[in-house]
């Protein structure tokens, strides 16, 4: 074999940066598909946490009885108000805003007379949420 006429086989600069601007492009494309996503995400996510908040006030409710919660939730906070609840809800940490993702913040009824759901707002453009 002769050793001046073996010629190795490679991509020439041509084809890689063909190459790379080929998956350039497609990540331009995906990128605002994936934030996207994150953001349905993140508020199903509050959404589902809300609704986690309002079925353990159901179940306080009627665990306790409503004649004898009742007059005293209103006096409470939000904080004070979740803590009642805690033992409700699943895996729950102990603050409020811990529970609840950012960017989203909830308020709980202030009254439980009327059976009302918490109101949950997307902080950034000071949305309520309807769920």
């Amino acid at each position: 074999m002769n050793p001046i006429k073996t010629r190795f086989r490679a991509f020439s600069l041509v084809e890689v940066l063909a190459a790379v601007s080929i998956i350039g492009i497609i990540a331009f494309l995906a990128i605002p598909n994936i934030v996207a996503i994150k953001q349905d995400s993140e508020r199903n996510l509050a959404i589902s946490r809300a609704e986690a908040v309002n079925m353990a006030i159901v179940s306080y409710i009627q665990s306790n009885g409503k004649a004898a919660v009742a007059p005293g939730w209103s006096a409470l906070n939000d904080q004070q108000r979740y803590t009642l609840l805690i033992p409700y809800l699943s895996f729950a940490p102990a603050n409020l805003t811990d529970f609840i993702p950012k960017g989203y913040s909830t308020k709980l009824p202030a009254n439980l007379n009327a059976l009302t759901k918490s109101v949950l707002t997307d902080t950034s453009t000071a949305t309520v949420i309807a769920y």
